[in-house]
């Protein structure tokens, strides 16, 4: 069995079956990553807010030299250093991170940015510790489009917000959004929104529909690209230093 971190609403974990839908929309962030960009390339990776750690772990089976995840909390450090031995974990706080300049030449940080008090000081901090050229890859939910009342997130973006938070440390190469593919369209043609769903009941009173839908869902059910992003369920920012 998966070992997996207790349920917050802060972060999601796998092995989980009724988070399943949930996680899987984050792993298609770090799966269009591994397969997009030239991580079997790429030198020292860093996971910025790493949580549960199957992210950094993901980068580093898909090639990279080296991957650390940073986070603040000890008890997720823990646990990433049990399951996923192999990737290196430091504590320490986004907005002022140990590491010296030109670190990394990748830096991802997904579904985090909206957890941060200091957002513009957390993006200066990745072109800090980015080597030129590197590559920055931050996502995060959409705000058009989220559900509200999520009280972890401090502030939660548009594409046009998150795209202005970069642009004073970076070029924007790729941005993106994450959309619903084929399967779970056509069940929300049928049912309505499964988001809407899942969060009308607890999981113990879903319908069958539901919970096979929710059981089933993969990275694969999911689609990263660009344009629409005012439509998209969350946004995906590639980027590049730009030394300014």
């Amino acid at each position: 069995m998966t070992e997996t971190l207790p349920l917050t609403g802060e972060r999601t974990a796998p092995g989980i079956w009724h988070e399943n839908y949930w996680f899987a929309r984050h792993e298609a962030a770090y799966r269009w990553i591994t397969a997009q960009l030239p991580i079997e390339r790429t030198g020292r990776i860093l996971d910025a807010g790493c949580g549960e750690g199957y992210g950094a772990e993901l980068l580093r089976l898909a090639g990279a030299s080296s991957v650390t995840g940073l986070d603040y909390e000890d008890t997720t450090l823990r646990h990433v250093r049990r399951v996923y031995p192999q990737t290196n974990t430091v504590r320490g706080n986004l907005v002022q991170t140990p590491f010296a300049d030109d670190a990394f030449t990748m830096v991802t940080s997904l579904q985090t940015i909206e957890h941060l008090w200091e957002q513009p000081r957390f993006v200066s901090e990745c072109a800090r510790i980015l080597r030129p050229g590197g590559t920055l890859a931050v996502s995060t939910p959409n705000r058009l489009t989220f559900p509200s009342g999520n009280w972890y997130h401090t502030r939660e973006l548009t594409g046009a917000e998150f795209a202005e938070l970069l642009e004073p440390h970076f070029e924007i190469t790729y941005p993106l959004g994450l959309h619903h593919g084929v399967r779970l369209t056509s069940w929300e043609e049928r049912y309505g929104s499964c988001v809407d769903a899942q969060l009308a009941t607890g999981y113990a009173d879903w319908d069958d529909e539901l919970a096979d839908l929710v059981r089933g869902t993969t990275y694969t059910d999911f689609e990263i690209r660009p344009g629409d992003l005012d439509e998209s369920l969350d946004l995906l920012l590639v980027a590049t230093p730009t030394g300014g």
